[in-house]
């Protein structure tokens, strides 16, 4: 607003002010220089000095105005310092042109005030601020005419606003703060004759909600880690912003669908660990909402659908890839990403794009990225750059070699919303950021268009999605050095032979982010999981009810998500584990006591139980004896059980001897051992007291016999006769009397074993 009757009083202050800074009154009219041609300001403490306050432009409008404008400037400012600020004032400065990008880099991030760099002062439209005690903030709001701003020549100029006044503890007039924005500037309202194209990527993905278990249940009930994904899709939550922000956007959609098979499972019935309880979850109606917008906003929008799970391709290249089967998940996680899109959202996505993580590549991240399909790689501008002979950005689009295309992601453009968007200066200059770094890649080489890519954090906050929003509205409503297009459109486009095409050495490679990825053990423990997996799904009848959430968890657990809580990875990848683990084991043997085995054979039970709800079939079980001398047991058995049921095998088995041996049943799946065998004793007693009277009688006969063929031989020796009179003459021998007596030893033989 204007200051009426103050306004002399205030230009003394400043006259006064300038001569103090300057030395020179008349230098208040210097023309206004470039800021990377200005002398660097003196160092000052925070606190002190142009640095006792802080100054921040909360709100420009119009964000880029026309010759017949008038400027809203909005703002904070806030004492820094010790001592109160007295007799202050805020006035906005003429604008400096930036004559390209690393000039805007530098407008912004300078500290301190310069008279050259940050322009003259606009007299006639400040406010008086009055006095702000030491970290207390006062608000101001200027009007400033475009005119009053001297722009000049199209381009993107710095726009300052200066704190002029006085401390208590130093009683003369000074700069006390300074606060810059970027304007955009480019008048006559009709659209520019070149334009820049450029594709805005806009994330829908989220960290991992959904746990493996299945349920014991008939509906398989999905279990949740916690109630976390209701809160960001209820209203106002995260992905409930950008669903309902994108909507309205020209932007390029990249989901990760084990997000929305994850929304999708909460439109039933399902369960949310609350600690180590499970609860029945309550957000069906919420989730059905959000899956509903999100078919409305995507609609006749390109879709990119990353690998289910958006599988940490860094992580995977650096530590992953030799551990045997790890690209087989991220070959199955890229066939599962189109249709889940498609059964959820009823679109057709892309599935030809990879995305590492900021876009940070090197030959192995490439190499496993383009492993399971993918033919074009999501880079980004501070990995992949542009040559240093190059004075203008290039297209996104580059070849790299091996028939894969990368696209080279705006660095500067991407990380503009990654800081805390929840204070309105930093949406506000962020905003601007955006519109003047475009409209200054636009300048740098006219007539020659160029397209260019922005691809922001992976998992933006709701504030941080609102600030995306109202930088690409800015764009859309106000930026005709803009038009907007598809991902597909950039990655046709025409290569800039002059750009670089060589990817990054792996040393190359930030360590801040390698610090960050899986180690290979959690590729091992997944290959221990796939393992016991595979070995069974072999038992099932309806192995889909358990290959399918279990195999999904397994490349949960590759997620990018998980960079930065190794401590929750690991856990998760535990809770797989056991939670299949614990599955097996309900295929299990039953506990026998010890037996006692009466008789020389007898039947053994062995009992299986099956407490899953789907039949186990393709199993054997084998009964071994510790004394196959003393023991010999049938051979094993093919069972096939119910769901829910027990069955009891019967082996027959055979004693020899008695006395203990030690039995050991277990299971087989393909001629593998499955779950722990089960042991028990067995008392062998196969001669029962009946049986033994039976023996012993013929025992006692056969020695009865032994002792009367003794005294016969023996009378027969006292009487002169031969012992083998009685028939046991060796073969081919006759004895002297043989007339008769042949007769009688037989017919008495056959009587002793009529006997035995």
């Amino acid at each position: 607003m204007r200051d009426g009757g103050t306004s002399h009083r205030r230009g003394r202050r400043a006259s006064a002010l300038l001569t103090v800074v300057m030395g020179f009154p008349l230098l208040t009219g210097l023309v206004a220089v470039p800021a990377s041609a200005a002398p660097a300001a003196p160092a000052q403490d925070p606190g002190t000095g142009s640095r006792s306050a802080t100054v921040a432009i909360t709100e420009l409008d119009p964000t880029v105005p026309g010759e017949d404008d008038t400027v809203s400037i909005r703002g904070t400012v806030t004492n820094e310092g010790s001592s109160p600020i007295v007799d202050s004032s805020v006035a906005a400065r003429q604008g400096v042109l930036l004559p390209g990008r690393s000039a805007i880099d530098e407008s912004l991030s300078r500290t301190g005030w310069d008279e050259a760099a940050d322009g003259a002062i606009v007299r006639g439209y400040g406010q008086d601020i009055g006095t702000v005690e030491p970290g207390m903030s006062r608000t101001f709001a200027l009007d400033v005419p475009v005119a009053e701003l001297a722009l000049g020549s199209d381009g993107v100029y710095q726009v300052a606003v200066g704190l002029t006044g006085q401390r208590e503890d130093a009683r003369w007039d000074q700069v006390l703060g300074v606060g810059r924005t970027v304007l955009p500037w480019q008048p006559g309202g009709e659209a520019a004759e070149e334009q820049t194209r450029l594709t805005m990527l806009w994330p829908l993905i989220s960290s991992t909600h959904l746990t493996s278990q299945t349920g014991a249940d008939e509906e398989q009930t999905p279990a949740f880690r916690d109630d976390s994904l209701l809160g960001e899709i209820s209203p106002g939550g995260r992905l409930d912003q950008l669903v309902t922000l994108g909507a309205d956007l020209p932007v390029t959609w990249v989901i990760d669908p084990d997000l929305l098979a994850s929304v999708d499972a909460m439109t039933e019935p399902y369960q949310v660990y609350s600690g180590d309880d499970l609860v029945n979850g309550d957000g069906q109606d919420e989730a059905r909402a959000w899956l509903g917008r999100l078919q409305d906003a995507v609609e006749g929008n390109e879709v990119i659908a990353l690998p289910f799970g958006d599988p940490d391709l860094a992580s995977l290249a650096h530590q992953g890839k030799d551990v045997l089967g790890a690209l087989g998940q991220l070959s199955t996680a890229t066939q599962t990403a189109g249709v889940t899109v498609e059964t959820v959202l009823d679109v057709q996505a892309s599935t030809d794009y990879a995305w590492p993580v900021e876009g940070a590549i090197d030959p192995s991240i490439v190499e496993v990225a383009t492993s399971a399909g993918a033919d074009r790689v999501i880079a980004r501008s501070d990995s992949l750059r542009p040559g240093d002979s190059l004075t203008y950005t290039p297209s996104a689009v580059r070849p790299i070699g091996g028939g894969t295309t990368a696209l080279v992601a705006d660095a500067r453009l991407s990380g503009l919303f990654e800081g805390d968007m929840t204070r309105a200066g930093s949406v506000s200059q962020a905003r601007q950021q955006f519109l003047a770094q475009t409209l200054a890649i636009t300048r740098q080489d006219p007539g020659n268009e160029r397209s260019i890519v922005v691809a922001p954090q992976r998992m933006p906050t709701a504030a941080q999605a609102q600030a995306m929003a109202q930088a690409v509205t800015a764009l859309r409503d106000d930026a005709d050095w803009i038009a907007f297009a598809e991902l597909s459109d950039a990655a046709s486009a025409e290569p800039d032979a002059n750009a670089n095409t060589r990817v990054p050495d792996g040393d190359a490679y930030p360590e801040e982010l390698r610090r960050q990825e899986l180690p290979t053990s959690a590729f091992q423990s997944m290959r221990e999981t796939q393992r016991t997996l595979e070995d069974f799904q072999v038992i099932l009848t309806e192995p889909d009810r358990v290959v399918t959430p279990v195999g999904n968890a397994i490349r949960r657990e590759m997620s990018t998500s998980w960079r930065g809580r190794e401590d929750g990875a690991e856990e998760y990848r535990a809770t797989v584990q056991s939670g299949l683990v614990a599955l097996t084991e309900r295929v299990h043997l039953i506990q026998k006591s010890d037996i006692t085995l009466s008789g020389r054979s007898a039947t053994i039970p062995v009992t299986v139980q099956n407490n899953l709800v789907q039949d186990v079939q393709n199993m054997e079980l084998h009964l071994v004896s510790s004394r196959t001398l003393g023991l010999e047991v049938s051979e094993p058995q093919v069972i096939r059980i119910s769901g829910g049921h027990s069955q009891s095998v019967k082996f027959s088995a055979d004693a020899r001897a008695n006395g203990r041996t030690f039995l050991e049943a277990r299971l087989y799946v393909d001629g593998k051992p499955y779950g722990e065998a089960m042991r028990f004793e067995a008392s062998v007693t196969s001669i029962v007291p009946e049986v033994m009277m039976v023996i012993a009688g013929g025992l006692l006969l056969v020695v009865l016999a032994g002792i009367r063929m003794y005294t016969q031989r023996k009378r027969a020796s006292g009487d002169g006769e031969d012992p083998r009179a009685d028939g046991d003459a060796p073969a081919g021998e006759t004895g002297p009397d043989t007339g008769g007596n042949t007769a009688g030893t037989s017919s008495r033989s056959e009587k002793l074993g009529s006997d035995e």
